[in-house]
């Protein structure tokens, strides 16, 4: 494509990205005042430009090709950029203000963000907050978040990450639970206990944890599985068994003698650990309130 020439296909890009969105003709018509038929040729003109097809059509539904995808990201990128670009003239001009939307897992959202997102409401009147506190994979730029707080080791290519927090599993038991069954020394005494698992897969009775170099895997059993943080909390404080659960969980009932920690010089290698991050498409354009919000974020968990 010779140099400027993408500015040819500027508006079939726009229509192209509000099809993938709406995952129609017609509403994508509706929002853009103009009609189905007219959508459908411009889409049609992009792909024709490209050499290649971005959307498989059929009688019932639009699904987006592999190229599709790759081209949806890319327009997704120049949509927010063109935003960015509208917002130029706050940015030199005025404190943060608008709407952000964020995503983070359930218990991170409950036990740690929430509190700080008030903390942040109070020190920024003109921004407000859409908080989706879910467990299920996000996409910011396919979900339209702003930011997305993800608990990983390894935080995903193709965005931007600050570092938050670490998370440590904490293995723990109610002290009614301990003083009724046999000291627990090693790992490999759990096999004989009650453990509350997740029950998501198998691999989820299979407890490893290390010690400096040494690691230890033990196969557990338990009468109860349940992949909710809190409602494991509640079964341990019961005296059902043992769980593993996030420190920021785990710390309140620890701190009031309702919870002992197991182990505590043994490290438990779950697929819950690592590190908090927040995580937002990249970007040289960051509009002063998320860039506050990040900041706050950042420096309230350091």
């Amino acid at each position: 494509m010779r140099t400027n020439a993408f500015l040819s296909v500027l508006p079939e890009m726009v229509t192209f990205l509000r099809v993938s969105e709406l995952g129609s003709f017609s509403a994508a018509a509706r929002q853009l005042g103009t009609t189905p038929s007219a959508v459908s040729r411009q889409v049609s003109r992009l792909e024709k430009r490209l050499g290649i097809q971005l959307i498989q059509r059929t009688t019932r539904q639009l699904r987006l090709t592999r190229a599709g995808e790759a081209a949806f990201a890319r327009c997704s990128e120049l949509a927010a950029a063109a935003q960015a670009v509208l917002q130029v003239p706050h940015e030199v001009t005025s404190a943060p203000r608008g709407q952000l939307s964020l995503s983070a897992p359930t218990a991170f959202a409950r036990h740690v963000l929430h509190p700080l997102l008030m903390q942040f409401l109070a020190l920024w009147p003109q921004v407000d907050l859409h908080l989706i506190a879910t467990d299920r994979d996000i996409d910011p730029i396919r979900d339209g978040v702003d930011l997305m707080i993800r608990i990983t080791r390894h935080p995903p290519e193709g965005l931007s990450a600050r570092e938050l927090m670490s998370i440590r599993q904490i293995l723990c038991a109610s002290p009614r639970y301990l003083a009724a069954h046999p000291t627990i020394e090693h790992p490999a005494d759990l096999s004989t206990h009650s453990c509350l698992c997740l029950g998501e897969d198998a691999h989820d009775r299979r407890w490893r944890f290390r010690q400096g170099d040494i690691e230890s895997e033990v196969t557990v059993q338990g009468r109860y599985d349940v992949n909710h943080s809190a409602l494991r909390l509640d079964a341990m404080l019961a005296g059902l068994g043992l769980c593993t659960l996030p420190d920021y969980v785990a710390k309140p009932a620890l701190l009031q003698g309702a919870a002992v920690q197991v182990l505590p010089d043994w490290d438990f290698l779950g697929n819950y650990g690592g590190r908090a991050y927040a995580l937002y498409p990249p970007t040289r354009f960051v509009p002063p309130a998320l860039r506050a919000l990040i900041d706050h974020l950042v420096a309230s968990m350091a």
